[in-house]
């Protein structure tokens, strides 16, 4: 194939996404995040179809227009309760379904779904096909490669046919087992090994279906090692704790230019939004919190969380603690994204 017959074939929309993360991936960081990147496909903390059948829809589901491309995940495993729920969400115009088959937080254990699941891939199969049913929108699968004792290569092959025989548009593999007795879940995101190879097999097994890995990945480098075999990288933390991360992706990933020339430029412009957001009554701490890993490593940031962590939680801060916070950030250049590569 030639360069240029290479070059025209579409992009995948899972070619990079932000994972979806319990307490962190909420709209405040989401707004955040998609000013750094254009291009990163987003995802919603898991909202449990119980909580959307029962709760506030609009405190659970709702977003910020300009999050888009946007996926919700969904946690459960009954079949018609999930289904409704899909139903809901794509009354909320988000651009995909994904059904989590992976979290082994004792909380999905307790409800039997997430990474329990893994043992029932018909179950899933059935809750895809009706939540396929139910929307026109995408439904993906976010698995592990297997739990506990499962031989991994059995398990996530077993929960990939069947999930893609029901519809599933696209599955998101993260390289680990989850061991769902004697793992936290946060022991559970480094003790068990990644085997990448493993989900380059899968691929190679499916090549129709679009695959995304997920696991252990915190560079542009190893992005682009991985989308040699897969079709799409999936990171979370890294992303998280290093936001700037997310001014690489859309020039070395997708060709085009960051929406910013900076994080620091990215802040100026997410300041509009924290104003309206404080005046709807959101306090400042609460947004504030998801950017101390901004300006990681650069003179000055330090300083920055400090200012943050001392005033964004005082009765009545505004945004003007932001700007504060900034003026401590060094104003020293910052190489173009290329340049940051090849250093």
């Amino acid at each position: 194939m030639t360069s240029e017959a290479k070059n025209a074939i579409p992009l995948s929309p899972w070619r990079f996404s932000v994972a979806p993360m319990m307490e962190w991936s909420d709209r405040h960081f989401r707004v955040l995040a998609r000013l750094h990147s254009r291009k990163a496909r987003l995802y919603t903390e898991m909202v449990t179809s119980a909580a959307i059948m029962h709760g506030d829809r609009e405190r659970l589901l709702g977003y910020d227009a300009s999050e888009h491309p946007l996926a919700v995940q969904l946690g459960g495993s009954d079949v018609q309760e999930l289904a409704r729920a899909a139903k809901i969400c794509a009354e909320f115009a988000y651009d995909e379904i994904n059904l989590n088959v992976g979290c082994p937080s004792d909380r999905v254990q307790n409800g039997a779904f997430g990474a329990c699941l893994m043992r029932d891939p018909q179950l899933v199969a059935d809750c895809v096909a009706a939540m396929k049913a139910a929307t026109p929108l995408p439904v993906t699968v976010k698995c592990r490669i297997g739990v506990d004792d499962q031989e991994p290569r059995a398990a996530l092959f077993a929960m990939a046919r069947a999930v893609v025989a029901a519809g599933a548009d696209a599955l998101v593999v993260h390289a680990r087992k989850a061991w769902l007795k004697g793992l936290s879940p946060k022991e559970n995101r480094e003790v068990p090994p990644l085997d990448y190879a493993l989900v380059h097999e899968l691929k190679q097994a499916m090549p129709e279906v679009p695959i995304a890995i997920n696991g252990g990945i915190d560079s542009i480098e190893a992005m682009r090692a991985q989308l040699d075999h897969v079709d799409g990288v999936m990171i979370g933390r890294a992303a998280y704790h290093n936001l700037s991360m997310l001014q690489d992706v859309d020039p070395l990933l997708f060709g085009v230019p960051a929406p910013h020339d900076s994080s620091r430029a990215a802040v100026e412009a997410f300041l509009p939004y924290i104003e309206r957001k404080l005046g709807q009554g959101v306090r400042l701490a609460d947004i504030t919190r998801h950017m101390l890993g901004l300006f990681a490593g650069r003179p000055g940031a330090r300083a920055f969380r400090r200012h943050l962590a001392t005033f964004a939680v005082q009765r009545g801060a505004g945004a003007r603690v932001v700007d504060d916070a900034l003026a401590l950030v060094d104003h020293a250049f910052v190489p173009k994204a290329e340049d940051r590569l090849s250093a």
